[in-house]
């Protein structure tokens, strides 16, 4: 009989481009998953519902960087990442499913990567976990990408948005309030393999090399990097740090107000200092701002196109400003558990 391994995407609510330098984030997994349907095998075979092409290797796997079709990467990086930590991957057999939207910003890799991961036959902890698949990213693409995503996936808890530190890994659940609902809006595909995500990474690096960690960094600190765009991109990371404390006090609070304008000025950090919105994106948190019972929305996720996130009544007609927009895609998400392997009872 099959097992079933399940892992969620994830939305994050306000803290983008913060984990990669160890600092606060809020996101949620959602009730949107990936699914590997598998059985034991001596070597890795793996169809996809959603992509063509047929991923087979043998254990160990040499490089998980040129696997053919691109999707398996990610389930070779994670067998790679195992092997790294002198944890042996078991083979399996399988079909891949997702109900993720793919290059929305919405960590449709990272569900690939904990999926794997589970029907690789991984014992660990939470934390350990997501770090194996964070370095399978690595491995499989160009992308330097911290901890936030992986981490949600495997430590999702119904109902609420997650408040974590990605220096220490704790996380405090932190409940979203009755009568508010988080919407999606895809605005336009994108990956972050080829984008200037990379970049942004280095950037935030060189300002740790004049100021220190930018977790512990405060404001006044930046002004003293010399170099104007590495100081912008000190000022982002640093207040979004802020912002990230003060949207999780407010959401406890239930004070919607403060939630909905912080959401806008992290926005409006991520496409003036750090340069990771579109014009498209900028045009649509307008658009929706201007939506009775919205509360707040902003670009979610890497940047260079994908989603926005909405916090909004839950009667507020997002839908339908949606379509009037063009964004017909438009879907509510709800705060899921995390990962999980349903194995056939004996």
């Amino acid at each position: 009989m099959s097992s079933v391994a399940r892992a969620p995407g994830r939305v994050n609510l306000i803290g983008d481009h913060t984990d990669y330098t160890g600092g606060l984030v809020l996101p949620m997994a959602i009730d949107r998953e990936t699914t590997i349907t598998f059985t034991a095998s001596p070597h890795v075979e793996l169809t996809s519902r959603d992509f063509d092409g047929h991923v087979r290797f043998d254990l160990p796997i040499a490089s998980a960087s040129t696997l053919q079709p691109s999707w398996g990467r990610y389930v070779a990086g994670v067998a790679a990442a195992m092997s790294e930590r002198s944890m042996a991957p078991i083979g399996f057999s399988g079909t891949v499913a997702t109900t993720v939207p793919i290059g929305g910003g919405l960590s449709s890799s990272a569900a690939l990567e904990v999926a794997a991961a589970l029907a690789f036959g991984i014992e660990a902890d939470l934390a350990t976990i997501a770090a194996v698949c964070r370095r399978a990213e690595h491995l499989a693409t160009s992308v330097p990408c911290g901890i936030m995503d992986q981490l949600t996936s495997t430590a999702g808890v119904k109902d609420h948005a997650l408040l974590i530190d990605c220096h220490s890994l704790d996380i405090t659940p932190i409940r979203i309030p009755d009568g508010v609902s988080v919407w999606v809006v895809p605005v336009s595909a994108r990956t972050l393999d080829g984008s200037e995500y990379p970049m942004r990474v280095a950037q935030c690096a060189a300002a740790e090399r004049e100021i220190g960690p930018l977790r512990s960094a405060d404001l006044a600190g930046t002004n003293n990097i010399v170099d104007r765009v590495i100081r912008a991109r000190a000022r982002h990371v640093v207040s979004e740090n802020l912002r990230v404390r003060a949207f999780a006090a407010a959401l406890a609070a239930n004070d919607l107000h403060d939630v909905g304008k912080i959401m806008y000025e992290g926005h409006h950090s991520l496409s003036r200092d750090f340069e990771t919105s579109t014009p498209a994106m900028d045009a649509a948190v307008e658009h929706f701002a201007r939506i009775p019972g919205v509360h707040g929305a902003r670009m979610t996720g890497g940047g260079f196109g994908g989603c926005l996130v909405i916090l909004a009544d839950d009667d507020a007609p997002i839908a339908a400003g949606a379509d009037s927009d063009g964004h017909s895609d438009a879907m509510r998400v709800r705060a899921a558990d995390g990962a999980s392997l349903d194995t056939p009872l004996s």
